[in-house]
């Protein structure tokens, strides 16, 4: 299989959140890569265009946008 990646993702495993409209939801962050991430929910949650994702742990805080979703886990790209 051929990576389209344009930067290589390293896998984790650390507690998140994802906020949006005043409100969060617990996550756990699986990979990263400077471009974006993917993360585990609990369950299904309807996320709005973009929201933010954060690593309390790690002083992490970056805008992004879901790129694809496949049961709980889901795709976030970071955008500017």
């Amino acid at each position: 299989m051929i990576e389209k990646r344009a930067a290589q993702r390293h896998r984790v495993f650390k507690g998140g959140t994802i906020t949006f409209d005043g409100s969060g939801i617990a996550c756990t962050v699986r990979n990263m890569s400077t471009g974006g991430a993917a993360i585990d929910l609990e369950g299904p949650v309807a996320l709005p265009q973009s929201f933010t994702l954060s690593i309390s742990r790690d002083n992490f805080a970056r805008n992004c946008r879901a790129v694809w979703r496949n049961d709980r886990r889901i795709g976030l790209a970071f955008v500017q």
